[in-house]
């Protein structure tokens, strides 16, 4: 309890990890946040279906191995957390589509305060969540990073 008499939950960061180069951007700055305001965070990472049904065995290899894929980037990313701030995140890998994972994931967990992404920097544009979430209200906070950010610059800024 604060000295108000009310208690406050620690803010949530969510980063959506993926092979993008903006993502460790965005990694960056949610555990530096965390780190310097007490928060907690959350990375997410999609286990995406294969593109085609084929034979029943051929799809759940495919599907063993998108997991294990997303699992892999996770543990990576909980390295990098922890190696920078002492954080230990919590690790969610849902199986499906992107955009529809991080929205149902938004739904379940209310403890998510801040959805943290970084902006893309290539010719194609911000990339689809900046797209999405600028552009559609999800009822969260969105930083969104730029993704050419040093770490000394994103050190400063979080």
């Amino acid at each position: 309890m604060s000295s108000s008499g009310t208690s406050r939950t620690p803010r949530k960061f969510l980063v959506v990890i993926d092979k993008s180069p903006e993502c460790r951007v965005a990694l960056r700055f949610a555990v530096r946040r965390a780190q310097h305001t007490g928060g907690r965070v959350t990375l997410m990472c999609v286990a995406e279906p294969p593109d085609f049904q084929q034979w029943r065995g051929v799809e759940e290899i495919m599907r063993d191995e998108a997991h294990a894929e997303a699992e892999g980037l996770l543990f990576e990313a909980a390295k990098l957390a922890n190696d920078l701030a002492g954080i230990i995140p919590e690790l969610v890998i849902p199986f499906g589509i992107v955009t529809d994972c991080l929205i149902q994931l938004l739904k379940d967990d209310k403890d998510i305060s801040i959805l943290v992404l970084g902006a893309g920097t290539a010719k194609e544009g911000p990339g689809p969540l900046v797209t999405l979430f600028s552009s559609t209200v999800q009822g969260i906070p969105v930083t969104i990073v730029p993704g050419n950010f040093s770490d000394e610059q994103i050190d400063a800024l979080a």
